[in-house]
């Protein structure tokens, strides 16, 4: 085969183009060597040059037709080489289809990044110098589909994960030519090898057991066998649901937010002294220095009126919020709260934030989706592995 030498680096190419307005020149250029390459595919195909006799001859040139190629540097109107019988095809648009791959990917990295649909629109005719409408920018995202749904649906039965948190967090979804409220259930673990892993997403209606119920059930279903320990925030239906999936597993109430809704109960004043009794409980060591702690707070308190709706909240959450403590010192940290997947609701809230409103359910799972598909990559897949045995 008759080999063509030149060398075409791409980015040069776009960033001399894109810095000079989309030169004609430069883009010419590149034309020019496509159109040779493609004249020298059709020689090879032929086994004869033009206007020579022989006898190995497959077929006869017809002339040419234009096909534009949209290339990363910009949309290019190329002059396709054709033969009598139409069976001659020249591999360029083939081997070129990386930039117009590249072009896409690009797009749907600026979305997933939280750039709105329409400055992404912006860019695209700035690189390219085509139009390009929103509702295109919008169906070029659909390509996440199948890959955001094979990473949601693989199995959990390939390893074991001691620890799981659950939480949920709100969306606007437009339904039925309105806007409604979607919840969005996101599960995380801990590995064997302590390491942490995104395991769960689903868009669903409001929080509810029956929801939570149908979350942990898919979980289920992909393998997901019974953790030891589960983390949550204390939501009625979410534990009722803990419950009935997963026997024999025990519930971690977040020790975040529990603290949190004692100090809430707290008055303004005078609350210095206990504030530092309740941390004082939580600093402990030992489990039965932290029951030890608890204790003589109640005493000490117990009898003023002005704490008892923080005290009633703490004795009656207490047991659920140490559940911790029975586990290594070494791992009590990254399992006593749901601190580390609020960091993860975060960065899906600073994206979604860009969207605001969800044209439909789909939409929703997919941005948040690669989202967290990204995030687990870029992030938890880099981490080293967490401190703690089991």
């Amino acid at each position: 085969m008759t080999q063509v030498q030149f060398n075409l680096n791409l980015d040069v190419l776009k960033e001399a183009i894109v810095n000079s307005n989309l030169d004609m020149v430069i883009k010419s250029a590149v034309v020019l060597v496509l159109n040779e390459f493609m004249e020298k595919e059709r020689d090879d195909y032929l086994k004869a040059a033009p206007y020579e006799r022989a006898v190995e001859r497959r077929d006869y040139r017809n002339g040419y037709y234009e096909r534009d190629l949209m290339m990363s540097i910009g949309t290019l109107t190329l002059k396709v080489p054709r033969t009598r019988n139409g069976e001659f095809s020249t591999t360029v648009f083939e081997k070129y289809a990386r930039c117009d791959q590249a072009l896409v990917l690009s797009m749907l990295e600026m979305v997933i990044n939280g750039v709105s649909t329409r400055n992404v629109t912006n860019i695209v005719e700035q690189l390219c110098g085509k139009n390009i409408s929103k509702s295109f920018v919008s169906s070029l995202t659909q390509k996440l589909d199948p890959i955001v749904n094979e990473w949601a649906k693989r199995p959990l039965n390939t390893t074991y994960y001691p620890f799981v948190f659950v939480d949920a967090m709100y969306i606007k979804v437009r339904e039925h030519q309105s806007v409604v409220s979607k919840a969005v259930y996101i599960a995380t673990a801990i590995t064997e090898k302590n390491t942490r892993e995104i395991i769960g997403l689903s868009v669903d209606h409001a929080e509810s057991y029956e929801s939570w119920g149908q979350f942990f059930q898919q979980l289920k279903s992909r393998g997901l066998q019974s953790p030891k320990l589960i983390i949550s925030d204390a939501h009625q239906g979410l534990q009722k649901a803990i419950q009935r999936e997963f026997i024999g597993t025990a519930w971690q109430r977040c020790n975040v937010h529990f603290k949190r809704n004692i100090f809430d109960k707290l008055p303004k004043k005078s609350s210095a002294e206990i504030k530092t009794m309740i941390k004082r409980v939580f600093e402990a060591v030992t489990i039965d220095d932290i029951r030890l702690f608890k204790d003589e707070l109640m005493s000490r308190f117990g009898t003023e009126p002005k704490f008892e709706k923080a005290l009633s909240i703490l004795d009656e959450g207490f047991e659920d919020t140490i559940q911790y403590m029975i586990f290594p010192e070494s791992i009590r940290c990254h399992i006593r709260s749901t601190n580390s997947l609020e960091r993860l609701n975060q960065e899906v809230r600073r994206r979604e934030r860009v969207i605001r409103i969800f044209p439909n359910t789909q939409s929703a799972f997919r941005l948040i989706g690669a989202v967290l598909m990204q995030y687990q990559d870029t992030v938890y897949a880099k981490r080293k592995a967490l401190m703690g045995g089991r």
